[in-house]
């Protein structure tokens, strides 16, 4: 499952651009920043559900090959 990566130290300059512009323009870029953070996060939440549901979707195929009489002897292990 992928993890979200460590925030990065937010270059000097950046910073200073940002600190360039008016009250509304900065306001803007946090709402395009929290929209950013917003969408990551419905990615990874989406990434978890779709893993959760291949695992369901499997389990039927895999115990039609792992239940068996010659594999019982494993299920005692």
């Amino acid at each position: 499952m992928a993890t979200a990566p460590e925030p990065k130290p937010v270059p000097r300059a950046l910073i200073e651009k940002i600190g360039m512009l008016s009250r509304a323009r900065q306001s803007e870029v946090e709402d395009f920043v929290d929209f950013i953070a917003m969408r990551d996060a419905a990615s990874a939440d989406t990434e978890r559900e779709l893993s959760r549901m291949v695992t369901a979707a499997s389990g039927p195929t895999f115990a039609a090959v792992w239940d068996n009489p010659e594999d019982d002897v494993y299920d005692a292990l």
